[in-house]
């Protein structure tokens, strides 16, 4: 059985071909051109759809999509998705289906992240997990007894806007102080530039000077990596901020297995270690046993896998 699995962003539309035991089989990447509007995102989604359909003699039983943004809980429509522009309360699923003749589903993207990991990646192991991307922002997803929370109405798991201090930075939240401020790539490096330019004997200062929004997260792991003692310290700030969050999540949920994914999660102990301890230090002692956080190696794969994966559960 195939289905197909699309992972919507601003920037790229990545298309996948997934069989349902062996997983990706063909997997392709075009431009969003999101800049051109709404309809022509729709037509973008549409012929990545088809591209990846015609790999294949077998039709597939349908689309999954990853997309940013808020979903219905019947997944057929998105709501104001950030970085698509013109988009406000969309009805994806029938514009997919009118220009594909397939049926669609929508759903969060790390929603099907962590429905990826759950029934292809690290995730497969638990019943229960909490999944947190770290990427440009912070979203997250939940597994309950192997099944998606999604709360009332579908818009469930904005884990990067739990606030760690309302007088602290903003992000794209609607109050200040939210975990995405702290770890989400662009708000981290913002900061990190801030804490660089006030030790300009440090090697960092020299080779950012005047280009500080050429700053990424994997300059502070390659400098942290070397031994520079200010990337040390930027990414433990961040990791103990995670920490934070992951005491609320754990306290409310009572889920001990949070794997983390996205590219600051690439940091590696940099930032998982400082995370650990701080949670540790302020878990409620039962909370202590069985808590673990692990990385998901996947990467995109994991959002493309659980798209697809909506497709054969619920489209079937």
């Amino acid at each position: 059985m195939l289905a197909i699995g699309i992972d919507l962003g601003g920037t790229n539309i990545k298309a996948a071909l997934i069989h349902k035991d062996s997983g990706l089989l063909h997997q392709i990447s075009i431009p969003t051109e999101a800049d051109m509007g709404r309809d022509h995102t729709m037509g973008r989604i549409a012929e990545a759809v088809m591209m990846v359909a015609s790999k294949s003699d077998v039709r597939p039983v349908g689309v999954g999509i990853g997309s940013p943004g808020a979903m219905s809980l019947d997944r057929r429509w998105v709501s104001y998705p950030p970085n698509l522009l013109g988009w406000k309360d969309e009805p994806v699923s029938e514009e997919i289906r009118k220009r594909t003749g397939f049926d669609c589903l929508v759903e969060n993207d790390a929603n099907v992240a962590a429905l990826g990991s759950s029934r292809f990646g690290i995730g497969k192991a638990f019943d229960s997990f909490i999944l947190l991307t770290l990427g440009t922002g912070v979203g997250g997803g939940i597994i309950i007894n192997r099944e998606l929370y999604r709360g009332v109405t579908g818009a469930a798991d904005e884990l990067g806007h739990v606030i760690i201090d309302y007088h602290g930075p903003i992000s794209n939240s609607a109050t200040r102080g939210g975990l995405e401020a702290y770890i989400g790539q662009r708000f981290l490096s913002r900061y990190a530039a801030d804490v660089i330019m006030q030790n300009v004997d440090n090697p960092l200062f020299e080779q950012f000077k005047g280009r500080w929004d050429e700053l990424e997260p994997i300059d502070l792991t390659m400098a942290a990596n070397a031994g520079n003692e200010v990337a040390i310290q930027v990414l433990r700030s961040a990791g103990e901020k995670l920490g934070y969050a992951i005491v609320n999540y754990i306290h409310i949920l009572d889920i001990r297995k949070i794997i983390v994914s996205g590219g600051m999660a690439k940091a590696g102990n940099w930032i998982l270690e400082p995370a650990r301890a701080t949670a540790l230090s302020r878990l409620m002692p039962p909370f202590h046993k069985d808590f673990e956080i692990i990385y998901e190696p996947m990467g995109n794969d994991a959002a493309l896998l659980g798209a697809a994966i909506m497709a054969f559960e619920i489209l079937t």
